[in-house]
This record gives structure tokens, C-alpha cells and sequence, in this order.
């Protein structure tokens, strides 16, 4: 069975759009293969979107909520494996990946970036995406 952590329902999240989707900010899968929901700069516990218009301020509350997201499955950032960013300008690509850099500082995880035209909220500029796998 996986362990699901902070689940939630699309019509609660994105009111406006009229979703009615049953998701969750991470799954534990097998014990010890974690998946997280990509992050933004949107705190996690009240929605609140902060950094607007701040690309690496966006990125930082992604790690952020990347690093309490892990610690709520059992993991840490050094457990990450993966990672994918998606930015919106690729003039944001240096500040974004210095401010997760700082997050990942000694980690190494792969990573791929992928510059899109656009997020699930106009002011998001950048989502992250984490995989991670707990030490047994």
C-alpha cells in the first residue's frame, strides 16, 4: 500500500476552474520510493503564493516545501534522486538554478530543466519536480 501524504481535492485548490480531482503533495511508494506533487512558490500550508514575480524567491519556497514535504515522508534532500525543473522564461534559468543549488549544495542529484509556456497560475514562474528513495 502506498502512503499518502497531504491529500487534497483540485475543486478546493483551483475553485475557479471547476476540477474535481483527488490528488496528494507526496506518495511513499514501496516504503521507500517517494514522488512529489512539482512545487512552486505557494506555501503549503495555507496556499498562499508568495515571491510573485520573484523567480529565485519562487524557487526557494519550492525547496522549501520540497524539504518539509521529504521530512513528512521520512526523507531528506540527500535523499533526492531526480530532479525536473520547469521555468516559464529561460532568462530566470540562472537565478532559479542558483537558489536550488543552494538547497542541494553536496547532493548531486540528475536533473533536467524544461522551459514551458506557461504553469497551472499565471504568476508561477517556476514548478519543481522531486524524486527521491529512502536509505533503508
Amino acid at each position: 500500500m502506498h502512503k499518502r501524504i497531504r491529500p487534497f481535492n483540485t475543486k478546493d485548490t483551483y475553485p475557479e476552474q471547476k476540477l474535481d480531482n483527488d490528488l496528494c503533495q507526496a506518495v511513499v511508494a514501496r516504503g521507500t520510493l517517494v514522488f512529489l506533487r512539482g512545487q512552486v512558490g505557494q506555501q503549503l500550508d495555507d496556499g498562499r503564493n508568495v515571491a510573485v514575480g520573484d523567480a529565485a524567491g519562487q524557487a526557494d519556497q519550492a525547496m522549501l516545501n520540497v524539504k518539509q514535504l521529504l521530512t513528512e515522508c521520512g526523507a531528506k534532500l540527500e535523499d533526492i534522486c531526480k530532479i525536473t525543473i520547469y521555468l516559464v522564461d529561460p532568462r530566470y534559468r540562472e537565478v532559479i538554478y542558483r537558489s536550488v543549488g543552494a538547497h542541494l549544495k553536496g547532493v548531486f542529484p540528475v536533473s533536467t530543466g524544461v522551459v514551458i509556456s506557461a504553469l497551472a497560475r499565471p504568476e508561477w514562474l517556476v514548478e519543481i519536480d522531486v524524486t527521491a528513495v529512502i536509505p533503508d
